[in-house]
This record gives C-alpha cells, sequence and structure tokens, in this order.
C-alpha cells in the first residue's frame, strides 16, 4: 500500500505528466549533498505561492534493541520541547503565526517532521529544522514530560480504543525477529526505565545530518533553496553512522493465532498477515495489485463474496503494508451479527486460495491499475505529501524518483505474477491470525441499571 497518508495543509498544485504518453507522471527532481553528509532534493512547483518541508531521519522502531523501545516514537514528541534558539513549545506558535502548518510521525521504518508554508517563509522552515537537529533540548524535565505524554497517547489510542491491540498482535505473530516485531510506540516499561543519557545518546546517534533527508518541494528556486540550507544546515556535525538493523527472518513454522477479547469491540474481527518481502520489489508490487483485486472496493473479490452474496461480514478489506525489510499482506473482515466467526474465517481464507487458482480478469487487473493511479495522482497533488513521499522513498530505497516511476511498475504486474505471488506467499505456514471477540460483561456489571444509586 503506497502514499497511504493524505498529509495537511497545502494548495493545489500542478503535477506534470511529459511525453507523448501523457498518462506518464513526472515530478522534476534536483539531489545535492552537503559535506556534513546532509542529503538535499529539491522538487520546483510554481502552482501556487507555498513550499513543502519534509526531514526524513533514517530511525523507526527497527533500529531499537530489547529494553530499550519506543525511543524513536519518544522523538516524535521530544522534537517540538525546544532547541538552543527556540524555546519549548515555540515551533508551534512560530508555524502557526507564520501562516504554516506543521507535524512528525514515526513508523518501523524512518521518522519524520514536516511543514508547510507560504514561500516567503523559507528561511523559517529551514531555521527550525537546522536548531533542532543542532541542539534539541533533551533532558530530565522534557523526558518525563515527553514520555507521560506517549503513555497517555498508547492508553487514547491503544488501551481504550475498539480493536487496538490487533496491529501490535498481529506483528507479533507474523514476524520472528524482534527488530520486525515490537511496536512502534514501545514498551512503557521501557520507556519509564529511559534515563536522559540513553536518550542523549540516541539523539546522537541517529539525528545526525548524515542520517537525514531534506526535501523541498514548491515555490522555491532550487539553488537559492540550496544556499539557505548550507546557511542552516552545513554547521551540523557528521556522527559515525548508526549501525543497520538485521532484518532477516527465518522460513516459516506453522501458522500462529491469538484470540483477543475487547472490551470495546462491538463485533467480532478477524485479521490474517502473511509476512512476505521488502517493499519496491517485483513480488511486493504484485502482492500490492492482489490485494487492490482481492479487497480494495465494492467491486472487489472480498466484498462481493463475504458481504453481497453471503452476508457474512459488514465489511472486508485486504492490502500489503510496504517495509524496508519483510512486508505484511493483511487481508480482515468484520462478522456479521449472528454469523459464525469460524464460517467467516473459512470464507476469508476461500478468498484467498481462489487468488491462486482463479486468474485475474482483465477487468481486475486494469481495476487494479487505476486505482493506484488514481491514488497515487490524488495524494501526490499537495507540495507537503510529495515531500513526505519524496523523502521516504530516498531513506528507504534510495530512489526519490519512484514517486514517478511506481504507476509503470504496477502495469508491469501480470496475471502470471499474481498467482505466483499468491501460492509462494499466501501459505497456511506463513500465516497468522488475531481473532478479536467483545469482551463479555460481567455479570455484576449487567445487573446494575443506568440509574443505580438513585436517580429522578
Amino acid at each position: 500500500m503506497r502514499f497511504s497518508a493524505a498529509l495537511g495543509f497545502a494548495a493545489s498544485v500542478l503535477l506534470v505528466f511529459t511525453g507523448a504518453d501523457t498518462s506518464r507522471l513526472h515530478i522534476p527532481i534536483q539531489q545535492f549533498a552537503l559535506g556534513n553528509g546532509l542529503r538535499v532534493i529539491v522538487s520546483e512547483d510554481h502552482s501556487a505561492p507555498t513550499y513543502a518541508i519534509s526531514v526524513t531521519y533514517n530511525v523507526g522502531s527497527r533500529d531499537e534493541r530489547k529494553g530499550r523501545t519506543g525511543f524513536a516514537h519518544l522523538f516524535e514528541h521530544m522534537m517540538f520541547q525546544g532547541s538552543e534558539n527556540v524555546g519549548k513549545g515555540e515551533h508551534f506558535i512560530l508555524v502557526q503565526n507564520n501562516g504554516g502548518s506543521m507535524n512528525g510521525t514515526t513508523t518501523q521504518d524512518r521518522t519524520n517532521y514536516f511543514e508547510a508554508f507560504p514561500s516567503n517563509q523559507l528561511d523559517l522552515g529551514l531555521f527550525l529544522e537546522a536548531d533542532r537537529m543542532r541542539s534539541l533540548a533533551v533532558n530530565e524535565s522534557n523526558l518525563a514530560n515527553q514520555r507521560n505524554a506517549v503513555q497517555e497517547e498508547k492508553r487514547l489510542g491503544e488501551d481504550n480504543q475498539a480493536y487496538g491491540q490487533v496491529e501490535d498482535t498481529l506483528n507479533g505473530l507474523a514476524y520472528g525477529n524482534f527488530a520486525n516485531a515490537h511496536s512502534v510506540i514501545g514498551s512503557m516499561d521501557d520507556l519509564n526505565a529511559a534515563t536522559v543519557k540513553d536518550v542523549q545518546d540516541f539523539f546522537r546517534v541517529y539525528y545526525a545530518p548524515n542520517n537525514a533527508v531534506l526535501t523541498i518541494v514548491g515555490d522555491v528556486d532550487p539553488q537559492l533553496a540550496l544556499a539557505k540550507v548550507k546557511k542552516y544546515f552545513a554547521g551540523i556535525p557528521r556522527q559515525p553512522a548508526p549501525p543497520i538493523p538485521d532484518l532477516a527472518e527465518g522460513a516459516p513454522t506453522g501458522e500462529k493465532r491469538r484470540v483477543i477479547e475487547d472490551a470495546f469491540a462491538q463485533i467480532p474481527r478477524i485479521d490474517i498477515g502473511y509476512r512476505n518481502v521488502p517493499g519496491d520489489t517485483p513480488d511486493d508490487w504484485a502482492l500490492s495489485v492482489l490485494a487492490e483485486i482481492l479487497g480494495d472496493g465494492q467491486s472487489s473479490r472480498l466484498y462481493q463474496s463475504l458481504v453481497k452474496d453471503k452476508r457474512l461480514a459488514v465489511q472486508a478489506a485486504a492490502f500489503e503494508l510496504d517495509h524496508r525489510g519483510p512486508s505484511l499482506f493483511q487481508a480482515l473482515a468484520y462478522v456479521q451479527p449472528g454469523k459464525d466467526v469460524k464460517t467467516v474465517e473459512a470464507a476469508l481464507l476461500a478468498e484467498i486460495d481462489r487468488m491462486k487458482t482463479e486468474p485475474a480478469a482483465d477487468w481486475e487487473l486494469q481495476k487494479a491499475r487505476m486505482l493506484f493511479k488514481r491514488s497515487n495522482v490524488q495524494q501526490l497533488r499537495t507540495t507537503l505529501s510529495r515531500a513526505v513521499a519524496i523523502g521516504e522513498d530516498t531513506v528507504f530505497y534510495n530512489d526519490p524518483e519512484l514517486v514517478s516511476t511506481a504507476q509503470e511498475k504496477i502495469e508491469a504486474v501480470t496475471k502470471d505474477d499474481i498467482q505466483r505471488v499468491a501460492k509462494k506467499y499466501l501459505t497456511a505456514e506463513n500465516r497468522a491470525v488475531v481473532v478479536t471477540v467483545p469482551k463479555p460483561k460481567s455479570s455484576a456489571a449487567a445487573a446494575v441499571s443506568p440509574a443505580a444509586g438513585g436517580g429522578r
């Protein structure tokens, strides 16, 4: 699944199609490198007087070790806590008071920070990112404050959310390597045990210019932008290259399964995952097309069979989650009330197996290609989403041009490719299954009426 997150503020912009074939997308890119190892990518677009900046750091949860998890995500919060020339909380104020927007995100494979501004605020965006790369305030007060913020985020986003435990549980079953298996948000016990020195060391190793890509997209002159990047970033010292994590997985050893009782779930949900190959590989593209055919939209096989015809599910979907290490193909179904969970799971598995035996129809393959093209173009319409995508593809695959060439890779996938990867990866030995069921209400709770304790 590519370009899955539409990002914030941006004006409408022009996507360039070149050559006789106007269906071919081309985003202009110029690449530079500073002496300290910072990689700089500029994409010029004067369609609107705005620009976006994204700094993508080559660090995610995959880089963490046992006993020290959650640091990558912690820094998503810490990076807004002030630096040498920016006070605590001032980053937000400066961005908002100058017509901009900003945020940061963390995944298994990277951490990024981004802003979108009017084009006359290029200096401000570069200054803010450079100041925190060079001199982030990592102290006991900020650590304690943001540790609490992360713990509250986990309570709100996972512990007290319907189906909030599914993702971490499924990853823990599907992957055997700790680097791939543990959660992005990390262990609360690990965060509680973290010292200021632990966090300072993590920042020094991973938040260095030679471990980052700076992407600028929008109404800028590339040479002027590069001159300003040098002004703000060139003096930040290079650090020794961080260790490269081992993401290798062993051969599949058989189906792994878990049942979750969820107090917030209203209906059962079935999630099935299959570990496979790194992103931007031929098999990954084929699995992405397979997922579109199997589970994207009302014409998909899962919807037509489980939702429309058999009325076993209220919703069903499939997608390929790209990673730099082994990716994860996932299919899911929300069980229709009153239907047997085992019956629904059997029907879901039958549709997955049908991808191995029944070739994609011409219309299914064409639909998958068109859905990808639409999604790609829609999510690259803004300077911000382009800056994020280009920076991510550069860190992941050393290929900033992937935003322009991804469609060609999708179109190269054949019907035979789809059946081949289905047979190779979507197997019982390689299967992880998580079944989430509503937690039964206790008899004591059920016996208490809403008006218990008195009322009018």
